[in-house]
């Protein structure tokens, strides 16, 4: 794939995640606008989690680390690869299957681990809700695995413009249940007055959108010209292989999620007194905003091309993927870090408006997450290099080591003050995540030789200095829309608090892109070439 490819392959990621995420901030306002941020937010929050938490322990990371690389080689195949696909597919499903049914079978204990800081009231209406959600399981695995072999067959666009249809119907169903049931925005509900048909359309709801955006991607694969047929004959075609590479990207997610759990039972003691569960969940939110629109769209077209290179023993060309995609995505999430910083409380105003205290809180989580931004990112594109050398075993160590870190530090912020446990969890998750960013590119650089440190390092040197000046215009004006009082304009409602967000946006990322130019940065050349020469056809 060449350059222009993985540009417009990213554009076209991009473009599709950048849609469906503002989609799935619409939701989230409107989800806060029908229940409110507090107890039954929270429950619905956890077990609406809790799917794609079982999930991601069973089978969610070992796709997406397997399943591209794999399908790459197979390709070589004398039949193209379809029966090795077929036969992947056919074992993944099954083994989703088979533990959608067993996490439907122990759901109470399941909402029970991760809720372990609910009352009993909350603990019942949070399992009545898992019962509806949980069956998600099964359709978030069936959407990873077509959506990975459509990635693996350069067909980028359908993975990320699907989660569209997800949004659209889960928007409808808490438009329908506000219309049934009237609006919360307060929170005020107790979880003992969720009635059997509330939680029928609320979890109803969100579970027939991953449906539809599963099964939907069945159109693609007919359009690129794969059909896909149940084969249980799972000898002979190299499983083994991937087998091997599983089983570490198992024991990775596993990790991750032990310590997603702990951070749940910690973050639940605090629901009904301060920033918890459904807060934690919102704020993650808004960080995971630029890194799925622009690392994720632009690691995955390069994702790729860099199994390609190697499956050919081409480090050098895997190593300038890697260089050229950490350079060219750092240049905008230095951007987004700083704006999505100075604008941590008009976000959490668009979240909860009735409540200057509350957006204050939700605010402090945003800000404590997206420090670690940068480095999350960074992370990312690494991890996704050992993915292409069919490397899983690297990344299980180093995130073992962020793991450690993580419980350890979130089992500490258990002793703080209640209204600061969340904001402490997002800053514990975003120190132990940079320290492991450093260890994981130590390691890259140990087991491919240099890693084009010293130029990825001179190009992050610049954007920070070059942010230096639209960060403190960007608090200027935060201040003088009163973003920091209750009462402000930046923070006395949605609207207002998105006008503000969108005037301190233009005025930091105009200053920041003026900058990088009298630097002469190299990066926005070539960031810029494409655009300029679209605009002048």
């Amino acid at each position: 794939m060449s350059n222009a490819g993985i540009g417009r392959a990213s554009t076209l990621l991009a473009s599709g995640t950048m849609i469906s995420r503002i989609l799935g901030f619409v939701k989230v306002i409107v989800l806060a606008r029908a229940i409110g941020a507090l107890s039954v937010a929270d429950t619905f929050t956890v077990a609406n989690q809790l799917p794609n938490t079982v999930y991601v322990i069973v089978a969610g990371g070992v796709l997406t680390a397997v399943l591209v690389p794999q399908i790459v080689r197979s390709a070589l195949h004398d039949d193209g690869g379809a029966r090795y696909i077929n036969k992947l597919v056919t074992l993944a499903l099954v083994i989703i299957g088979v533990a959608t049914i067993l996490a439907t079978v122990f759901a109470p204990a399941l909402t029970r681990i991760v809720g372990a800081g609910f009352n009993p009231e909350q603990l019942d209406l949070a399992i009545a809700f898992a019962y509806w959600c949980i069956p998600q399981m099964f359709f978030y695995g069936l959407y990873t695995v077509l959506g990975e072999v459509l990635n693996a067959r350069r067909s980028f666009g359908p993975i990320t413009w699907v989660p569209v249809l997800n949004n659209v119907i889960a928007i409808a169903g808490l438009v329908v249940f506000m219309l049934m049931f009237g609006t919360d925005p307060l929170g005020a509900r107790s979880a003992s007055s969720i009635t059997p048909a509330m939680i029928a359309v609320l979890a109803g709801s969100a579970t027939l959108g991953v449906v539809v955006q599963a099964v939907s991607l069945f159109y693609f694969w007919r359009r690129i010209g794969l059909s896909y047929r149940p084969d249980f004959r799972w000898r002979g075609v190299g499983l083994r292989a991937a087998g091997k590479m599983a089983g570490w990207t198992f024991g990775m997610i596993l990790l991750t999620t032990i310590a997603g759990i702990v951070e749940t039972q910690v973050v639940t003691d605090a629901s009904g007194s301060g920033a918890s569960a459904n807060v934690l969940s919102n704020a993650w939110l808004i960080f995971m905003l630029p890194h799925s629109v622009i690392t994720v769209s632009v690691a995955t077209a390069y994702f790729t091309r860099m199994s390609e290179h190697a499956s050919l023993d081409k480090l050098s060309l895997v190593k300038e993927d890697a260089s050229s995609a950490i350079r060219g995505t750092s240049l905008i999430i230095v951007l987004a870090t700083a704006v999505i910083a100075v604008c941590a409380y008009p976000f959490g105003a668009v979240f909860v408006s009735a409540s200057f205290e509350q957006a204050q809180g939700i605010g402090n989580v945003i800000i404590a997450y997206i420090l670690g931004l940068i480095a999350f990112c960074i992370l990312f594109v690494v991890q996704r290099t050992f993915y292409a050398l069919s490397d899983t075993r690297t990344p299980f160590y180093f995130t073992l080591f962020q793991v450690v870190l993580v419980i350890i530090g979130v089992l500490g912020c258990s002793l703080l003050p209640k209204e600061w446990i969340a904001a402490g969890i997002a800053l514990v998750v975003t120190v132990s995540g940079i320290l492991q960013a450093l260890l994981a590119a130590y390691l890259l650089r140990r087991k491919i030789g240099s890693i084009d440190g010293r130029r990825i390092l001179r190009s992050l040197t610049k954007y920070l200095v070059a942010a230096i000046i639209p960060i403190a215009l960007g608090i200027g004006v935060l201040i003088a829309l009163g973003g920091t009082q209750e009462g402000g304009f930046a923070v006395s409602g949605i609207f207002s608090a998105i006008i503000s967000m969108v005037v301190i946006g233009l005025v930091m990322s105009a200053s920041y892109f003026g900058i990088l130019l009298l630097m002469r940065t190299q990066e926005l050349r070539v960031f810029l070439e494409p655009v300029l020469a679209r605009l002048k056809r």
